[in-house]
């Protein structure tokens, strides 16, 4: 190896090919050697590449920090406004836990790319708007519309979280990808800081009760609902500012996941037909079967967003096309039993909805996996892969919007 290194100093390709052969023995072979090519402007590059130490982590400015921190307590302020004003939380809380999360993600990412008040201004008032909608709409739990509206607004705050993430820029494709890897970041990031609250708060209760004092009710009411408005917050700060904490993360979940949830789908619609499950008559595993391929289509969406950076593999291609494929056999299973439903019992808001949204997820899945059987061929195309996916992204918000604000108005509010 050291002679191959020496060899190919000019030869910058078979130098990243060596390297990316056998990466340990490459830098214990250019280390050895370096002090006798250190003059070479190339070698100093590798050296910088290969021995470059940096710290652990980084907790940025004390301004950033100081902004996070402020915008958390904020966040928690929110959650607690029932206790505050004696608001009735199941009133509250399914029409405004988005609001406790989403509007200080955006005012981070303002705050952070120093956004002009042109690009802050429609934001700011769909939020407005937003709010005074969702909690003036009929308070009647049974009103499908607005279960549907509770639902759908936490995905409405979410695009424009997305909008704020990109600077306003509607057509920065790059933007959205980026926007969809950070939400992957999001999840590893926050789940990993409420697992971690977690034990903090069994250790916490357990040691309390120790001494005799039951303090269960105070800390789930005054701090735990802290911590749980906080832990986005915190989470997207350490992701902004320490990229390389989880940026490889969702690469390696997708190479694990992905082919286990092929294998899995194949098996459970073997195993649909075999039993007889008919999801035609059956809603609740007509419900579940959408749930189960709503989330399939976000790992495909991730996975690709998450790795096409990463990798070239064209094993984990293909195994991303063919749970593409699947998906579609079963989007379309759960299509054809929607319109069997409302051909046999007329239309309602629940199956309108769940009509829009699976023709949009299979028109997407569509172009996806025409996208990824051309990348199969040429790998150099997955960035068709991307833009397929990132170009899609404001359609779903415009039919979100169509739920929020129009269903309710179509149905008279039923």
């Amino acid at each position: 190896m050291k002679a191959e290194v020496l060899n190919n100093l000019d030869n910058p390709r078979q130098l990243e090919k060596l390297y990316r052969d056998d990466k340990p023995t490459f830098k214990r072979a250019f280390n050895s050697v370096y002090p006798d090519i250190k003059e070479s402007p190339v070698a100093q590059i590798w050296n910088e590449r290969l021995n470059f130490e940096k710290d652990d982590i980084s907790w940025g400015s004390g301004k950033e920090l100081t902004f996070v921190l402020m915008a958390a307590f904020m966040a928690g302020l929110v959650a607690k406004l029932p206790t505050f004003f004696t608001i009735d939380p199941e009133y509250f809380y399914p029409r405004n836990v988005g609001f406790i999360v989403f509007p200080f993600l955006m005012a981070y990412f303002a705050w952070k790319q120093k956004l002009f008040l042109k690009n802050l201004l429609p934001v700011s008032l769909a939020i407005l708007a937003s709010v005074i909608y969702i909690n003036v709409l009929p308070n009647n739990n049974k009103s499908d519309t607005l279960i549907l509206a509770c639902i759908h607004l936490p995905l409405f705050l979410w695009s424009m979280l997305g909008f704020t993430y990109v600077g306003g820029d509607l057509k920065n494709d790059q933007g959205r990808l980026n926007f969809l890897r950070y939400n992957g970041d999001l999840v590893v990031m926050t789940t990993i800081i409420l697992i971690a609250g977690g034990g903090l708060t069994a250790i916490t209760l357990g040691l309390y009760e120790l001494i005799g004092l039951k303090i269960g009710e105070f800390y789930f009411q005054n701090i735990a609902i802290w911590g749980l408005a906080a832990a986005p917050l915190v989470g997207t700060y350490l992701v902004q500012t320490n990229p390389q904490l989880v940026n490889m993360v969702s690469p390696v979940v997708a190479k694990i996941f992905t082919p286990l949830v092929f294998t899995t789908l194949v098996i459970y619609l073997i195993a649909v037909i075999y039993t007889g499950k008919d999801p035609y008559n059956d809603r609740e595993f007509l419900l579940i079967f959408n749930l189960l391929l709503i989330g399939v289509m976000a790992l495909i969406l991730f996975s690709i967003a998450g790795t096409a950076k990463h990798s070239e593999s064209r094993m984990l291609t293909f195994m991303l096309f063919g749970l593409s494929m699947v998906t579609i056999i079963l989007n379309g299973i759960a299509l054809s039993a929607i319109i069997f439903r409302i051909s046999e019992w007329g239309l309602t808001p629940n199956k309108l909805a769940v009509l829009g949204g699976n023709i949009l997820i299979l028109i997407n899945l569509l172009l996806v996996t025409y996208r990824l059987f051309i990348t199969l061929k040429d790998y150099n195309q997955i960035t068709t892969v991307e833009r397929s996916i990132a170009s899609f992204l404001p359609i779903y918000s415009l039919w979100t919007i169509m739920v929020i604000f129009l269903f309710p108005i179509l149905f008279s509010f039923k």
